[in-house]
C-alpha cells in the first residue's frame, strides 16, 4: 500500500504524519499518477496551519509531478506511461501515488524535469492568470510586481520580458534585486 503525509489536525509540522493509504483505480475521466516529484507550495503551510481550512483528516500538498500508471474510463488525452505534472488541483500531492481529473494533468515534454514541474506548476498557473486573465498585458506596457523575486514573482519577470512589458519588481534586499533583475525585471524598488 503507498504512503501518504496527511493531517489530523491544523497545527505545526509536528501534525504532518506519514501513513498507509488506499488508492482507488481510477473511474471515468481520472488517472491514477505515481508521484516522482512534489512541489512545496506557500500555501500547504496554510493548509496545515488551519488558515485555509480543510476537511480532517486530509492530504496536503497541491502540486506535483509523476507518471500515469492507469486511466479511467472516457480518459483520452492522457495514457499510461505518460510524464505529467499538475497545480492548483485539491490536496493530497504529498503522496506516493494518487487519483485524480485526467483534466488537471498536463504532459511534460522531454526537456523539463519532472522536478522544476512539480516546483513551478502553481507558480506559473498564478502568473498565467495575473497576465492573461485579470489584466491581459501587451507588450509596451508597464506594471509593478511586489515580491518580484519570490517564486511568483520570478516568473513574472521572465514571462514579461518575453512579452515585451517592462516590469518594475518590489524586493526587499539588494540581493533579491540582483536576482530579479537577472530573470527580467527592468527597475528594482528595495
Amino acid at each position: 500500500m503507498p504512503n501518504a503525509i496527511r493531517i489530523h489536525q491544523t497545527g505545526g509540522p509536528e501534525v504532518l504524519q506519514w501513513e498507509s493509504v488506499a488508492v482507488l483505480e481510477p473511474g471515468p475521466g481520472e488517472a491514477r499518477v505515481r508521484h516522482t516529484a512534489v512541489g512545496l507550495n506557500y500555501i500547504d503551510t496554510y493548509h496545515r496551519s488551519g488558515l485555509y481550512k480543510l476537511p480532517l483528516p486530509s492530504g496536503i500538498g497541491v502540486e506535483a509531478a509523476g507518471v500515469v500508471e492507469a486511466v479511467g474510463p472516457g480518459v483520452i488525452d492522457i495514457s499510461k506511461g505518460d510524464r505529467v505534472a499538475y497545480g492548483g488541483h485539491s490536496p493530497g500531492s504529498y503522496a506516493e501515488v494518487r487519483v485524480m481529473p485526467a483534466d488537471k494533468l498536463v504532459k511534460l515534454p522531454d526537456n523539463v524535469s519532472d522536478r522544476s514541474a512539480a516546483a513551478l506548476m502553481l507558480k506559473g498557473l498564478t502568473v498565467q492568470y495575473l497576465f492573461r486573465q485579470t489584466f491581459p498585458l501587451k507588450g509596451g506596457e508597464t506594471v509593478l510586481f511586489h515580491a518580484a523575486a519570490g517564486g511568483v514573482g520570478l516568473i513574472a519577470c521572465q514571462w514579461a520580458r518575453a512579452l515585451g512589458v517592462t516590469l518594475i519588481g518590489t524586493v526587499g534586499s539588494d540581493e533579491k534585486a540582483a536576482l530579479a533583475k537577472a530573470n527580467g525585471c527592468a527597475h528594482t524598488i528595495v
